[in-house]
């Protein structure tokens, strides 16, 4: 049994080979992922107690940091773990669970960011019909079919690549379980049903794409054609974010998975695979509160009402 359990194990690739260097690399990553959730955390918690923040634009963001504190979570803390423990090991069912789940959320990251698109293509270009055409029910109701269309890729990638044999090396060049290293590793060219996913998956992503660049378009034909320079300036103020975040989401996406996999990875490779998983939602709390008004409205307001509230319990204290 206990053979039959480290054969069905993968070996992940680390950063270094070096005692020091695995324990700096697992205090700098455990640092950037304190860092990425407290601020997504931040951004969650002021959209939800912020009266001011309960709109639909305000709504996508709190479920896009949701997914992107989901996303972080499923690859960094096993590294840190594995840099501190000195194991490079993963289970196959933990494997097979960070397929399912980095592929789920995202897929449900990218409509999400494509719903964003949208919103702000309704704000800008039909403003009369903005609080009828985004709604609290359509708002919903997008969520949900990103959730849906996250977990329908997430299936289908996963059991693609795990119905393949791996017959050979469990070394994969990666340092979590992502479809290209484990295509790599298969002892098999046949990849069939994978191929079928990845297909179906090329064609979600340009739908996105398509459409993301569509309300673009309509949006900076719009904006330029305002009369006003203050109105131009605050429309570009609310889409310059969430396009920052579009491009980096799919360019890191895109150098990760459409490059071909190393034989033996430098580096480079491992720099690559961390600025797919990590930077994307490393980078979203930090452009939306910097290039965000009410943001950081929103967080002078709670750090208000903290002061307040400190110095009343002190005050009660003292006349008691």
């Amino acid at each position: 049994m206990t053979n039959h359990t480290t054969v069905m194990d993968f070996i992940l690739m680390g950063f270094s080979d070096t005692v020091e260097v695995q324990v700096f690399h697992a205090f700098l990553f455990l640092m950037i992922y304190l860092l990425t959730l407290l601020g997504n955390l931040l951004i969650i918690v002021l959209v939800t107690v912020d009266q001011c923040l309960h709109t639909p634009m305000y709504f996508f963001l709190k479920n896009l940091s949701f997914l992107d504190v989901c996303l972080i979570s499923i690859t960094v803390p096993k590294l840190i773990l594995n840099s501190l423990s000195h194991r490079s090991i993963i289970s196959f069912a933990g494997c097979v669970l960070q397929v399912l789940l980095v592929i789920h959320f995202a897929g449900s990251e990218l409509f999400v960011l494509t719903a964003m698109s949208y919103d702000r293509y309704v704000a800008i270009c039909h403003p009369l019909h903005y609080d009828v055409t985004m709604n609290r029910g359509v708002c919903v109701q997008m969520v949900a079919v990103s959730w849906l269309l996250g977990s329908i890729f997430g299936i289908l990638y996963s059991a693609g690549t795990f119905s393949l044999p791996f017959c050979g090396s469990r070394k994969l060049p990666q340092f979590f379980c992502d479809v290209p290293s484990l295509l790599k590793i298969s002892c098999t060219n046949r990849h069939i049903t994978i191929d079928v996913s990845v297909a179906i998956g090329v064609i979600y992503a340009i739908f996105c794409l398509v459409s993301i660049g569509l309300s673009y378009i309509y949006i900076f034909n719009t904006v330029l054609r305002l009369p006003s320079g203050q109105g131009r300036s605050k429309a570009f103020s609310t889409c310059m974010p969430h396009l920052i975040v579009v491009i980096t989401f799919i360019m890191t996406g895109a150098i990760a998975y459409l490059r071909p996999v190393p034989d033996s990875p430098r580096l480079v490779d491992f720099l690559v695979s961390v600025l797919y998983s990590v930077l994307p939602p490393s980078l979203n709390p930090i452009v939306y509160s910097l290039r965000n008004k009410e943001i950081k409205a929103a967080v002078w307001k709670i750090l208000w009402k903290l002061s307040q509230y400190k110095y009343y319990g002190e005050n009660n204290r003292t006349s008691i």
